[in-house]
């Protein structure tokens, strides 16, 4: 495994900087931030695409860092019923999906979107229970008519260019727990797995080495961020919260650095748990702990993930 990070959060810095920076501190890898509800800072596919030279460019400063990219990001939506929304997500997964091939980067992280509930709808409607009976309507309109004809497309698209699409399994979306994510990877393929992310997993109940067990050969990315559930507030309210995310001290849970949701030995066993399914690649630190600076919460999560990791594989001399 290697210690990466996502940079969108080191967007005010120049990525000359950035890369420095983040080796000075033993990171190995990074997850760059293509376009879409995050900051593309640090890459703009759209502007690399058009000049082969800036992309040359990448990878010299790169490889003078001693740094690989574990990722592309485009956390967009193209299912958004708003129909210039839905292509300008269509558009940046794209360009993205053909910079990742001239990068010779093999993962493409994003969401896998949300409709609405027909196609009269204005915004996107993530269902979260089955009565009354409107709701599985929406759902099979949602998989049925949209979500599946889109990644079946988008995903051969991929494939063409030798990427595979990893999405963040996260609420808000169609793919948004184990089950939704093992039905999305049965239906198109070994084109999409999963970019997990146990932050939110944790605050919808889910046992994480139970649900990487689960999604054993579908990993393709892992984040590193960790959550914190108020057991006062949870109690008093439930874990269904849209107050702001800088409400800390007021919502059923947040987002924390890792370490500070959970302990040592939560973390340790995910990790064991992602080497027993065969997973070998980056955990990228994504940091949006609304208590912590961004290079504070991404120092604390570097030096706290750095004992943890397991780099490398025994040798066929170790069972003898």
């Amino acid at each position: 495994m290697k210690l990466g990070v996502l940079t969108v959060p080191l967007s005010g810095m120049p990525l000359s900087e950035v890369l420095p920076y983040l080796h000075g501190l033993g990171v190995q890898t990074v997850e760059l931030g293509a376009g879409g509800y995050t900051n593309p800072a640090h890459l703009r596919p759209e502007l690399l695409l058009q000049d082969k030279s800036e992309i040359q460019k990448l990878k010299e400063l790169l490889k003078a860092n001693d740094m690989e990219i574990s990722a592309l990001s485009c956390h967009g939506n193209a299912l958004h019923p708003n129909k210039e929304r839905a292509a300008h997500a269509d558009r940046v997964f794209r360009d993205t999906v053909r910079l990742a091939n001239e990068l010779e980067v093999d993962v493409v992280n994003t969401f896998s979107g949300c409709p609405g509930d027909s196609e009269r709808s204005e915004r996107p409607n993530w269902v979260t229970c089955a009565w009354p009976g409107d709701y599985p309507e929406i759902l099979k309109y949602q998989w049925e008519d949209k979500l599946l004809p889109y990644w079946a497309d988008a995903a051969g698209y991929a494939r063409e260019n030798g990427v595979k699409v990893a999405f963040e399994i996260h609420p808000g979306f169609c793919v948004y727990n184990t089950e939704t994510m093992l039905r999305i990877h049965k239906e198109i393929g070994p084109a999409v797995g999963a970019n997990f992310d146990p932050s939110h997993l944790f605050w919808q109940g889910v046992d994480i080495p139970t649900a990487i067990r689960a999604l054993s050969g579908m990993i393709y990315h892992f984040h590193a961020k960790d959550c914190k559930v108020d057991p006062g507030n949870a109690a008093r309210t439930g874990v269904l919260d849209t107050k702001s995310f800088m409400d800390a001290a007021g919502r059923s849970w947040i987002f924390r650095t890792v370490g500070y949701g959970h302990d040592e030995k939560v973390w340790r066993d995910i990790i064991s748990e992602l080497r027993k399914t065969g997973y070998d690649g980056a955990v990228s630190i994504e940091h949006e702990d609304c208590l912590m600076s961004e290079k504070e919460g991404l120092e604390k999560a570097i030096q706290f993930l750095k004992d943890i990791l397991i780099y490398e594989q025994p040798g066929e001399a170790y069972w003898a």
